[in-house]
């Protein structure tokens, strides 16, 4: 700042306005009052009119004063002392004051590329700006109040940009050569300032992914646990009845064999009834602790993907099913079997009551979304039912990133169930930068 220069013109304005108050007020109120109070009432005038031209003063100051001798080597020592008070970054605000100062502009810059974008991390005056960003060297060249820019590249890669601006004065050669020699002295500055900023970057790229990679977790584990739930529902409805079915077969033929002394033809044949019916019903516990068995673990899913699978379920419904479509690749198992539960849940409910109109399954894959669909043209429930029959899927599909809808579609209904096609998060190329190379 112009110090030499405003003390005078503050001093000349003071004068000036004292000057004048002081005769103004002694025509008015006469040499005696005058003499008394008019000293004070001048004063005061003094005061607020410097406090009111104070911005004013100061810009007159700045363009009146006499540029100071900033070369290279001046702005490099200003850098270096900066930097052994603090870090990188502490030293880019006296480096924005060396450009505004030398080239006396009403603004001045001092631009970082961090990932895609240019951030002003220094400004001249201090405070008007700073933080703002702009996707790129183009835009930043656009702006009002840039009228010059040098870039700083390391290679091809663009690493910061000075600007100045100067309110419509124009950019001397003068004025060229100093901002291009202080970009060159301080070339080493920039891009180790830029690089750590690239850095803070990619370690808040990294938390951001550990965080993903947590909340993926729990939503596995939310699967999984009603997953856990869905298999302990469905082993007390397989076996409980039938296992207190297979036990009085049992004890039936206990009790006939016990009544042999006095019918022992009768008895034998009653005991033989009694245990071909606790084997038949025995088999009936295992085939349908086989079927658990294939819904918890089906080799076909695993080997061939989800619509083999639901070709083995729909075999033996009681309705027909029409499948079509099929997924190209092969997805991650938790989405492939997660597609297959929900589609398979839903085929089940919906063919459970019989039926002429075959079931519409549909399989598809489109952009990063996988999605099975099943289309019901005569439902015995409604969507809102089926909903909540379909709690433990839409459970397990919101755990693992997707959804299942059910909606009425005139007299039938549809199902969509869709999942990503990825779990684990993507880890985002942070290494471009504007207006930069590769």
């Amino acid at each position: 700042m112009a110090w030499p220069v405003r003390p005078v013109l503050v001093g000349a304005l003071v004068a000036v306005v004292l000057l004048v108050v002081t005769a103004l007020w002694a025509w008015l109120a006469g040499p005696a009052l005058a003499a008394v109070v008019g000293p004070f009432v001048a004063a005061a005038a003094a005061v607020a009119t410097a406090r009111a031209t104070g911005p004013r003063v100061e810009r007159a100051a700045r363009r009146l004063a006499p540029r100071p001798a900033t070369t290279p080597y001046t702005a490099l020592a200003d850098t270096a002392a900066r930097v052994r008070e603090g870090s990188l970054a502490d030293a880019l605000p006296g480096l924005a004051r060396v450009l505004g100062e030398g080239t006396a502009a009403d603004r001045a810059g001092v631009w970082l590329a961090v990932g895609d974008e240019l951030v002003a991390e220094a400004v001249f005056p201090p405070g008007e700006g700073a933080g703002e960003r702009v996707p790129s060297l183009g835009l930043l060249l656009a702006r009002p109040g840039v009228d010059h820019a040098v870039p700083v590249l390391d290679g091809e890669r663009l690493r910061a940009v000075l600007t100045v601006g100067k309110g419509g004065r124009p950019v001397t050669a003068a004025d060229r050569r100093l901002v291009r020699d202080v970009a060159g002295g301080a070339h080493l500055l920039l891009r180790g300032v830029a690089r750590t900023a690239e850095l803070a970057a990619r370690v808040r790229r990294v938390d951001e992914l550990a965080a993903e990679t947590a909340a993926s977790r729990r939503r596995l584990e939310a699967a999984r646990e009603v997953e856990r739930r869905r298999l302990a529902t469905e082993l007390r409805g397989a076996t409980t009845d039938r296992l207190a079915a297979f036990r009085t077969s049992i004890i039936d033929a206990a009790d006939a064999l016990e009544d042999a002394e006095d019918d022992p033809e009768g008895a034998t044949e009653m005991a033989r009834h009694h245990v071909e019916e606790a084997r038949d019903r025995l088999t009936a516990l295992i085939d349908r602790f086989r079927v658990i068995a294939r819904g918890v673990h089906p080799a076909v899913l695993r080997e061939q993907g989800p619509r083999a699978a639901l070709e083995e379920v729909v075999v033996d419904l009681p309705r027909p099913v029409h499948l079509s479509g099929r997924l190209a690749d092969r997805l991650p198992w938790e989405i492939e079997s997660g597609l297959y539960y929900a589609a398979a849940s839903a085929i089940s409910l919906l063919a459970a009551p019989g039926g002429r109109t075959p079931l519409e399954v549909h399989l598809e894959r489109h952009g990063d979304v996988v999605e099975v669909r099943v289309e019901d043209a005569e439902p015995d429930d409604d969507a809102a039912s089926l909903r909540v029959a379909l709690a433990d899927d839409v459970d397990r599909l919101a755990a693992l990133g997707g959804a299942l809808q059910v909606a009425g579609r005139g007299p039938g209904v549809e199902l969509r169930a869709w999942l990503p096609d990825r779990l684990r998060p993507v880890v985002l190329d942070t290494g471009s930068t504007a207006g930069g190379g590769p």
